[in-house]
């Protein structure tokens, strides 16, 4: 039980890193290279799944005239985070 409460978190940890490689690459006004587009691309079609579905829910919170806040990628990680700690106290 243990083996796989491990496997459990640290999958959840390496989920929590790509949202926050989802929101670097979302802040890099950059033309990828050629051979980092399919990363950036994979990046995307892994997070999207979660961030679309929080986004249903929370919708963006407008800051000025045509700039609004994703607030979908703080919610994920701190849902994230709740799950690292209730696997790790499941499976001691």
């Amino acid at each position: 039980m243990r083996l796989l409460g491990e496997v459990l978190w640290w999958g959840l940890f390496a989920y929590m890193w790509l949202i926050v490689c989802r929101v670097l690459i979302s802040w890099l006004p950059v033309r990828w290279p050629r051979r980092l587009r399919p990363l950036a691309v994979l990046v995307y079609d892994l997070t999207e799944p979660v961030l679309s579905a929080l986004r249903k829910i929370l919708p963006a919170v407008p800051v000025s005239g045509k700039v609004a806040l994703d607030a979908s990628p703080l919610v994920a990680i701190c849902m994230i985070a709740l799950l690292q700690w209730i696997v790790s106290l499941l499976f001691k």
